[in-house]
């Protein structure tokens, strides 16, 4: 998924992707990654997504999504159990980005991750120069842009399936383990869209 390529001609700036996640932490839905590269005219006020508003975030997501390229990975409940939450969050990393360098047809000169450490040499497929940046969503536009629609994908993605698992509050809370969710759980067990592997989930299907 992209609009706007950035200029690649002869004296062009480096062709910097910024990689973000959102829902390492739920207990319900994906994980989801987004890739961008910032093009001209830059979006305003572009930040960490949770130091936005939800409605500067949605004000916010169609701008990006029209002026700059973009990426998105996505992996699933099934694959966060069988690879681990670290492992499907390099995953869904690795995704975003191939789709967006594919959507470009030409390789970043680097990738700037959020976080403390980059899927290279820990997820097959991933063949970028990478950096990792503690609080890189604050530091780095591109980063920024990245977080604003990898967070606002997921959330849509918990509000659709909401309609589909109405007991969790899951439009509210977005998976997370609020209150509110915990005690859904214990009352009605885990749904399809539970992560399994999470101890909170486990420890309501060990005493089912």
């Amino acid at each position: 998924m992209m609009c706007a390529t950035p200029d690649k001609g002869l004296g062009a700036a480096p062709l910097i992707i910024g990689v973000d996640e959102a829902g390492r932490g739920p207990l319900a839905g994906p994980v989801v990654a987004a890739a961008v590269v910032l093009c001209k005219p830059c979006p305003e006020g572009l930040d960490d997504s949770k130091k936005l508003s939800r409605a500067r975030r949605a004000q916010l997501e169609p701008r990006i999504q029209s002026c700059c390229a973009w990426g998105l990975g996505v992996v699933e409940p099934e694959d966060i159990d069988r690879l681990n939450i670290f492992g499907a969050t390099m995953l869904a990393m690795t995704l975003a980005v191939t789709r967006l360098v594919e959507a470009l047809a030409c390789a970043p000169d680097g990738v700037l991750i959020d976080g403390n450490l980059t899927p290279h040499g820990r997820c097959e497929g991933w063949h970028w120069p990478a950096r990792a940046i503690v609080g890189g969503d604050a530091l780095e536009p591109c980063i920024s842009a990245a977080s604003i629609l990898a967070k606002e994908h997921r959330d849509r993605l918990m509000r659709a399936a909401a309609h589909s698992y109405p007991h969790y509050g899951w439009e509210r809370n977005a998976g997370y383990g609020t209150p509110e969710h915990l005690a859904a759980l214990r009352t009605h067990g885990p749904s399809p869209l539970h992560r399994r592997s999470f101890a909170p989930v486990a420890q309501v299907e060990m005493f089912a």
